[in-house]
C-alpha cells in the first residue's frame, strides 16, 4: 500500500487491477488485503491515494472518520468473515470535519464563558507520534483541568455525533498543550483506534491473536503522501 502511495504522490500511478478480467474475477467473493476507515472527504479515496485495484481493499468512510455501530460492524465484518488482517485508520491533513468542530468548541466554550484559548498554555509542534495512552500525562493546572472538565461534558451533551467525538479528541488535545490543527487531526486518528478497541471484542481478539494489526495513518494533501502514525 505504501509503496502504491508512493507512485500516486510522484506522478506515476500505475491503477492496476482495474480491467475487465480483475472485475470479473470477483464476481463470486472479495478477498481484499486491508480495510480502511477513512474520512469522506472527496479528496481522499483511499483506493486512488493508496493506487491499489479492484478487490484489493475493503473501505468505509465517514466524515472525520467518525465511528457509530454501522462503521464498527462493518470493520468486524471485513475480519471475521473476509479475512483482513490489517485495519488502517486514516485521516488527512487540512480535514473540515476537525475544522468545523473547533469552531464549534469555540461557541460551546463562548457559550459557557470559557476562555479555551487560555487554557492551552503552549503550543507543541512536530508532534508526530501521538500515545493515546499517555495523552494526558502533559495536562496543565488545576485551573485548566476545572475548565477541560466543564468542556468535555459540554461536549458530550452535544446533540451532534461530530461534536462529541472529534471534540472530545480535540479537547485531549488541547489539554496535552497540543494546539495546532495538524496535531488535532492525529489525536483524533490515535483516539479513534482506542476506541475501536474499546467497542469492539471482535478486534480486540484480532489484536490479542495476533492476526490483525491496526495502523494509523494521515493523508497530506500538500505532498500525496501517507504519514504513518505508531500508536
Amino acid at each position: 500500500m505504501l509503496q502504491g502511495n508512493a507512485r500516486f504522490a510522484c506522478g506515476g500511478a500505475e491503477h492496476p487491477r482495474q480491467d475487465k478480467q480483475t472485475r470479473e474475477s470477483l464476481i463470486d467473493g472479495q478477498h481484499p488485503d486491508a480495510a480502511v476507515l477513512s474520512c469522506s472527504d472527496s479528496r481522499v479515496p483511499p483506493e486512488i491515494l493508496f493506487d491499489q485495484g479492484l478487490g484489493d481493499m475493503f473501505t468505509v468512510r465517514t466524515a472525520g472518520q467518525i465511528l457509530d455501530d454501522a462503521v464498527i460492524g462493518s470493520l468486524e465484518y471485513a475480519v471475521t468473515n473476509l479475512g483482513v488482517s490489517l485495519l488502517v485508520v486514516l485521516g488527512h491533513e487540512h480535514c473540515g470535519a476537525i475544522g468545523g468542530v473547533v469552531a464549534q468548541l469555540d461557541i460551546i466554550a463562548d457559550n459557557a464563558g470559557i476562555d479555551l484559548g487560555a487554557a492551552c498554555a503552549a503550543e507543541v509542534t512536530d508532534s508526530a507520534i501521538i500515545d493515546p495512552v499517555t495523552l494526558n500525562e502533559n495536562s496543565g493546572d488545576s485551573d485548566a483541568d476545572d475548565v477541560f472538565d466543564i468542556m468535555n461534558d459540554l461536549v458530550a451533551a452535544s446533540d451532534s455525533i461530530l461534536v462529541r467525538s472529534a471534540g472530545a479528541s480535540i479537547l485531549a488535545a488541547r489539554e496535552a498543550r497540543l494546539c495546532g490543527t495538524d496535531d488535532f487531526e492525529r489525536v483524533h486518528i490515535a483516539r479513534t483506534i482506542e476506541a475501536l478497541v474499546n467497542r469492539s471484542d471482535i478486534l480486540q481478539q484480532g489484536l490479542a491473536s495476533q492476526r490483525l494489526t491496526i495502523v494509523g495513518a494521515r493523508y497530506l494533501l500538500t505532498t500525496g503522501e501517507i504519514e504513518v502514525l505508531s500508536f
